[in-house]
């Protein structure tokens, strides 16, 4: 996947090798958008004020988790009672619906759903169909705005609002399907969405997003903390394996420090060898990564949580959306 990533970017013999795939790839995943669509029309409506999905239209690591937990707190401040759903990408749990709490084992519910739920305080739900970890969500808890986290193509869940997370500086690749590059959808589909978020810099009609962490926390007990700048000029290993580590590698070397990269892919499960380097360099890792980490990490490991912060228009735009779907649906 890796090697095949460079290809994306450009048109070459690769690419043109892999188009007619690309062209089956979209044609399928139009299908099975109708499908899902036909079968969730005649499902009862989820008795919340709005269904939010975040999502992305390309491979790979767009902020979507930052998203999540900024939405959660944003409209937890404005009197709303927030849940997630998800599929729980990478953990081995099957047999329906988990709850998913700070202290549940990533390699069993997902990295990035335990995560969501220490950040936000929200309650949190994994399973493969995610109605199904909706209605188990809301048979326990009242909630009143359900968040689905990377579910824009799970079209079973029918959906008010719809949010894409663009990755500022890779964007769109060569802007085919895979094979051939980096869309799970044609690129038609941005013009469906409710709101378009990018991190780095944004496009027309896009809001702006930074990642943000300023403050380095002990994996093995994150009372522990020090400033991100205390590391400012050493030679450290970084370790991250989301969906674009480089975007954690370059805002470390932002702050200063000399960064010895070490790239693993999206939800890997770490061993204890692959994150001791025989060395006494402080090792500093992403948030993702640690709470996989916790049982394996020695005093040199560090974690670095970061913040979305959005542009302030974004808030705004979202409560109304939320607004304006609940006296839609209250009038019926």
């Amino acid at each position: 996947m890796h090697a095949l990533e460079r290809h994306w970017q450009r048109w070459d013999g690769v690419t043109l090798a892999l188009y007619p795939l690309s062209l089956l790839y979209c044609a399928l995943a139009r299908l099975n958008r109708i499908r899902l669509e036909a079968g969730a029309r005649h499902r009862p409506r989820l008795p919340v004020r709005a269904v939010l999905v975040v999502g992305n239209l390309t491979v790979g690591g767009t902020g979507k988790t930052p998203m999540v937990i900024w939405l959660c707190r944003w409209l937890q401040e404005h009197g709303y009672r927030p849940g997630v759903v998800s599929r729980g990408y990478g953990g081995r749990a099957r047999g329906g619906p988990r709850a998913v709490t700070p202290q549940s084992d990533p390699a069993q519910v997902g990295d990035e759903p335990v995560l969501i739920a220490t950040r936000s305080g929200c309650p949190v739900y994994v399973d493969r169909d995610r109605r199904r970890a909706a209605r188990a969500l809301l048979a326990q808890h009242p909630c009143d705005v359900l968040i689905a986290d990377d579910g824009l193509q799970h079209y079973a869940l029918g959906r008010d609002l719809e949010m894409v997370m663009v990755d500022g500086a890779r964007r769109f690749g060569n802007g085919l399907c895979l094979p051939a590059g980096p869309l799970r959808e044609p690129l038609g589909r941005l013009q469906e969405v409710d709101f378009r978020v990018a991190t780095g810099t944004p496009g027309p009609g896009e809001y702006a997003m930074e990642l943000t962490g300023s403050t380095a926390l002990a994996v093995g007990d994150p009372g522990h903390t020090r400033p991100l700048q205390a590391f400012r000029g050493q030679r450290v290993h970084a370790l991250a394996g989301i969906g674009h580590p480089p975007r954690f590698f370059d805002m470390l070397r932002r702050r200063g420090l000399e960064v010895v990269p070490h790239g693993f892919p999206d939800h890997h499960a770490f061993t204890a060898g692959e994150i001791r380097f025989g060395d006494d360099l402080p090792v500093l890792m992403t948030e993702k990564d640690a709470v996989k980490c916790r049982q394996i990490a020695g005093p040199e490991h560090w974690f670095v949580p970061v913040s979305a912060v959005p542009d302030p228009a974004l808030g705004k735009a979202i409560l109304g959306a939320v607004q304006a779907v609940d006296r839609i649906h209250s009038t019926r």
